[in-house]
């Protein structure tokens, strides 16, 4: 069974979907559609920015979405997924690959959670760190035991967890978990606490935009973030989507779910190749590939 995935914030590059732009006309059509939709020339930027520019929340996320989204669109009937899954931001270009969201809508949920993932940024200091070389438990643990916010927030993959909250905390948290035998607890150069409790007045703005656009039942089962097993029901969906800002990304158990329930074939749609690497770790056995046209 074929597995399609989408990445997350962190895959942007410059020139990313120009290839898309010059060589398909349903693509520049999307991409022309997407700039009115956001009322500012997100190609521009995405095919000729600074990778500062491109690094700014309000425009990396949507970036990714598009590139995501249009590739899957552009690949016509060599897209047919038995099921798929996103990391954070890419569960929404999941979900416009399955159809659950129309294109437009997806986009503008993107820019909002953009916008309000921002605002909450700038209200508490905060931040995230890659800790590697432990077993979850112990991480978990350690968190639960520093004082402050700080939580598990991205299960990558086994060795490989992102912990996220307030900047001493973190800090405070990344010397326990070298004390006891991470091989790495490393602060991350992002804008916030992605995935925390912190990202609750995101999630709320979030929540009553998700609340008025339509979801319809999927061509395929998603495997959401907040879960880890196969959705198609489109209420459920909408809930998990809405939860998915301040609770953790389950991605290796989303991943470990889906080999057991038959994928044996997983295809990274969008920029990057990172996904195809957390697979490969989650379980060597897996076959995977890039989407190509």
């Amino acid at each position: 069974m074929k597995a399609y995935i989408f990445p997350g914030q962190g895959a942007q590059f410059t020139g990313m979907g120009l290839d898309l732009y010059d060589n398909s006309q349903k693509a520049r059509a999307l991409f022309n559609q997407a700039n009115e939709i956001l009322g500012f020339d997100i190609t521009k930027i995405m095919f000729e920015g600074t990778a500062e520019e491109l690094k700014e929340t309000k425009v990396t996320q949507p970036a990714i979405f598009l590139h995501s989204t249009i590739f899957a669109e552009v690949m016509g009937d060599s897209f047919q997924p038995d099921m798929v899954a996103g990391h954070s931001l890419g569960e929404i270009s999941a979900l416009v690959a399955n159809r659950t969201l129309a294109f437009s809508d997806g986009l503008q949920l993107v820019y909002k959670r953009a916008l309000a993932m921002q605002k909450a940024c700038e209200l508490t200091p905060s931040t995230m760190a890659a800790v590697l070389g432990l077993d979850d438990n112990i991480v978990e643990e350690i968190c639960a035991k520093t004082p402050g916010i700080v939580v598990a927030a991205n299960y990558n993959c086994p060795g490989q967890l992102v912990i996220s909250g307030d900047i001493q905390a973190v800090s405070t948290a990344c010397e326990s978990l070298k004390e006891a035998g991470a091989r790495r607890a490393l602060m991350l150069p992002v804008g916030g606490a992605f995935h925390s409790p912190l990202m609750e007045p995101a999630r709320e703005e979030l929540a009553a935009a998700i609340e008025q656009t339509i979801f319809t039942a999927p061509a395929c089962p998603i495997y959401q973030n907040v879960g880890a097993i196969a959705v198609t029901n489109a209420e459920i969906i909408k809930k998990n989507l809405i939860d998915q800002l301040t609770a953790p990304v389950k991605w290796t158990q989303s991943i470990q779910n889906m080999i057991k329930d038959g994928a044996t074939h997983f295809t990274e749609v969008g920029p990057g190749n990172v996904l195809q690497g957390l697979v490969k770790k989650i379980d060597q056995s897996a076959e995977t590939s890039k989407a190509e046209l």
